[in-house]
């Protein structure tokens, strides 16, 4: 069997040697569509925040049910399906809540398939249990599979603050990247509120506009804030979601977030913020989730049904990993490359 290998810092191998595994139990074996290929990876990659093992990357899955342990119920052969990406403990309270993300055992376990332990970019990845599964009806699995992460994750972050997105109020983006660009299109269709997005390039400030943004703002501009705020008036944004996290957006981010408004860090930058009394507004809530619930995976997959949501997708062959990894690392994927065996 093919797959991409992580076996340390900065080597990333294709392998042909793997053998296909078999289920047992609640297992389930998957015929893989398609994989995402996302930013996490190179954090993986080239910073080594997950060592310590050999495994199989690929963290956004999606596929066909090839095999079943004997345990396993309610699916059959054939079934398409997401992968449900943090794979928690399964019995916490967190656990029973879906919030599998906040995993009261985190600290002690890898964070699930393609982040510690094997993922989806091979041709088949085995599934520890069926409660990870979700299914997608009549979604193409190679389309479908980014949702996983790049959809999800910016949809959990939007509905932490959805009772502030009115219509009276303004919500910034900040990135229009993998989860950026869907983010766009999630608040279009749930949230009521005006939308400014900001970006680096000109494209992509012209796709969020396409995205359904209201304004744009290139937040290379120095006077980018000022610009927001002849926008937002006296009260600035409600809402400032950061899908960059560096500190120059962190930064951005504080003077343009209003009384009372939430700041929400999901990029993965490295910024830093140096917290003051009088660097936020008061009432303000920074956060920084981390990805989303398998129940927000479930309501996600029902925007992409009805198309009221789509992930700009690149597709590759699994022996050009190394080679999407490059064009990610120098800004060249448009949305998410998606890895098909």
């Amino acid at each position: 069997m093919k797959a991409v290998r992580f076996f340390g810092h900065k080597d990333v191998r294709v392998v042909t040697d793997m053998e296909k595994p078999t289920p047992k139990g609640d297992e389930v074996l998957l015929k893989i569509g398609g994989a995402g290929v996302c930013h996490s990876d190179l954090h993986i990659i080239d910073e080594g925040t997950v060592g310590g093992s050999v495994f199989t990357l690929g963290h956004e899955n999606a596929g066909w049910i090839e095999e079943m342990g004997s345990d396993v119920q309610g699916y059959k052969k054939g079934d398409a399906v997401l992968v449900y990406g943090p794979w928690g403990c399964g019995h916490c309270k967190p656990c029973q809540q879906s919030k599998e993300n906040y995993c009261d055992h985190q600290s002690e376990m890898a964070y699930g398939g393609g982040l510690g332990l094997d993922g989806g970019m091979a041709e088949y990845m085995l599934v520890p249990s069926s409660r990870l599964l979700v299914p997608i009806h009549d979604l193409d699995p190679v389309i479908a599979a980014p949702l996983t992460d790049a959809a999800l994750t910016p949809y959990s972050a939007i509905k932490r603050s959805i009772s502030k997105l009115t219509p009276d109020e303004y919500v910034v983006v900040i990135g229009v990247g993998g989860l950026g660009h869907v983010a766009l299109q999630i608040l279009r269709e749930i949230s009521s509120s005006t939308i400014i997005a900001c970006d680096v390039t000109e494209e992509k400030l012209a796709f969020a506009k396409e995205l359904g943004a209201s304004h744009t703002i290139n937040s290379k501009d120095e006077n980018a804030a000022e610009q927001i705020q002849k926008i937002t008036g006296i009260k600035k944004a409600k809402v400032v979601i950061d899908f960059v996290g560096a500190t120059s957006t962190i930064e951005l981010g504080t003077k343009i977030v209003s009384l009372d408004g939430d700041l929400t860090i999901v990029g993965l930058g490295g910024g830093h913020y140096q917290y003051s009394m009088s660097g936020l507004p008061f009432g303000v809530s920074m956060t920084n989730p981390y990805w989303g619930s398998r129940v927000e995976l479930m309501e996600v997959v029902g925007l992409a049904r009805q198309k009221k949501i789509h992930i700009e997708i690149e597709k590759y062959k699994l022996d050009q990993a190394n080679e999407v990894y490059d064009r990610m690392r120098n800004g060249k994927i448009k949305g998410r490359a998606v890895l098909i065996p």
